[in-house]
């Protein structure tokens, strides 16, 4: 086989395999036990799998891209720390991990970060060469197709159809469900008994009259920060692979594009990412060839109207008292708090819910995550674990910033944009500790040493 053959193939078996992540793996890894193993055809379609599963789709595929990189020759495309950090940072891991306060959590986190350092290299040493791309993006934009179309069937329709099959079936006693149903129901917590009646369960009644959609991840802001990472990208090759294509068809596959990536976040209901998105989108602004005098009144619609939107589409949350965000500053109270307890090791890679057991208010809800995925690592793995973290993302972003800022091209610059939005939310969010996160780690090392796209043009041979 010819080694341009067998790269082709593996990079598109690459794509799929992290689009499958998406599709499948958009549960946090200690969140694993919870996840039980399709046991139909039906389950194993519509339901997502043990997260555990994803390593061993992982590991062939990167003793696979190992193999074809020593085979190349392929050398690092950047500076030195570019890849010390990464594996710094990993190697602490498992040095933190020998102190950890809970063993299977800590396990169960190292997998899912040595997957994202592996990914990194594989991007960096396969994907650095820009018709690679090409075989990879596939697989992974047809999962993110079906993830947006997934978002919108839940908000269009079964959302509203559960709300109302709940509602009625509760006004009727239940009696128009089969008995079989009904204890698979109470099973599941849709129904609980309360005072000897049986009721729907108000969590899930508000989340269905609610309508924030999730997709196929675990919750809407994880899906919000998917929708960072890869729309950019989709409305790039939008416009750019459609000019032979003719108007009409071009117009209506661009509204697509730009319906489906904005109504879909919009109804995510996430707060930093809708703040995210209007911020990369004047970045985006202030990169094309305008005149200064446009570039600024652009900015300022954009800014306004995405204010504006904001506004109007969460004032009542905050005339409720924006109790997310005081959750949110009660879990990185605790993770400081636990820094400076133990500032060398941390409580163990994965296990910030041990200590915020002991530490956090009495009013505030139980949290597995600190959802913040920068302080997380100072909690979890003390200071060094934290510092050579927040290092390695940093450098990296800037180093493929520079490469791409001022420049023409707008693919490369549109991965970009995605992985920013991506680590930006991170500062909320806690993306890294969802397999999904392996799809920004690949991308971020293919940029490290990327090279200029142009899927208009016939790609050279390599």
């Amino acid at each position: 086989m010819k080694p341009l053959t067998a790269l082709k193939l593996f990079t598109l078996a690459f794509g799929l395999f992290l689009g499958l992540c998406l599709w499948k793996f958009g549960n946090p890894v200690i969140l694993d036990h919870k996840i039980p193993a399709p046991t139909s055809l039906a389950e194993l379609l519509n339901d997502p799998w043990p997260t555990h599963w994803a390593r061993w789709f992982l590991l062939p595929l990167v003793a696979w891209g190992g193999l074809l990189a020593l085979a190349e020759k392929f050398s690092w495309p950047q500076s030195r720390w570019l890849w010390q950090l990464p594996l710094g940072w990993l190697g602490w891991q498992f040095v933190s991990a020998t102190q950890t306060v809970d063993a299977t959590l800590t396990e169960a986190t190292l997998w899912q970060f040595s997957g994202c350092v592996a990914c990194y290299f594989v991007g960096a040493f396969i994907f650095s060469r820009e018709n690679r791309w090409r075989w990879l993006l596939p697989g992974v934009l047809a999962a993110f197709t079906f993830c947006l179309i997934r978002g919108a069937e839940q908000r269009l329709y079964e959302f509203p159809t559960n709300y109302q099959v709940l509602t009625e079936g509760e006004r009727g006693g239940w009696t128009n469900f089969p008995p079989e149903t009904l204890v698979s129901m109470k099973a599941d917590n849709v129904i609980i008994t309360t005072n000897g009646v049986d009721v729907a369960n108000p969590v899930f009644l508000k989340k269905f009259a609610q309508g924030r959609v999730a997709g196929t991840m675990v919750y809407p802001n994880a899906l919000a920060g998917v929708i960072l990472l890869l729309w950019p990208l989709a409305l790039v090759l939008a416009l750019g692979t459609t000019r032979a294509m003719k108007p009409l068809i071009r117009f209506a596959v661009i509204a697509m594009t730009v319906f489906m990536g904005g109504a879909v976040l919009f109804w995510t209901g996430s707060k930093l990412g809708w703040l995210i998105a209007i911020a990369l989108a004047g970045l985006c602004l202030l990169r094309l060839d305008w005149s200064k005098k446009l570039k600024i009144t652009a900015i300022t619609l954009v800014v306004l109207g995405g204010l504006g939107v904001f506004t109007v589409r969460f004032h009542n949350y905050f005339a409720a008292g924006a109790t997310s965000v005081g959750a949110r500053f009660d879990y990185w109270h605790a993770a400081v708090q636990t820094t400076t307890t133990k500032p060398i090791f941390g409580s163990g890679p994965g296990t910030f819910q041990r200590p915020y057991a002991h530490l956090k208010a009495p009013e505030s809800e139980m949290a597995r995550l600190t959802h913040n995925d920068y302080l997380e690592q100072f909690s979890d793995s003390g200071v060094i674990g934290g510092a050579t973290f927040v290092a390695w993302i940093g450098f990296a972003l800037l180093a493929a910033g520079k490469k791409l800022w001022p420049g023409k091209e707008w693919v490369m610059f549109a991965i970009f944009i995605g992985l920013l939005g991506w680590f930006s939310q991170s500062l909320g969010e806690f993306g890294l500790y969802i397999p999904t996160c392996w799809l920004a780690f690949t991308l971020l090392g293919g940029l490290i040493g990327g090279k200029r796209i142009e899927f208009d043009n016939k790609p050279a041979n390599r």
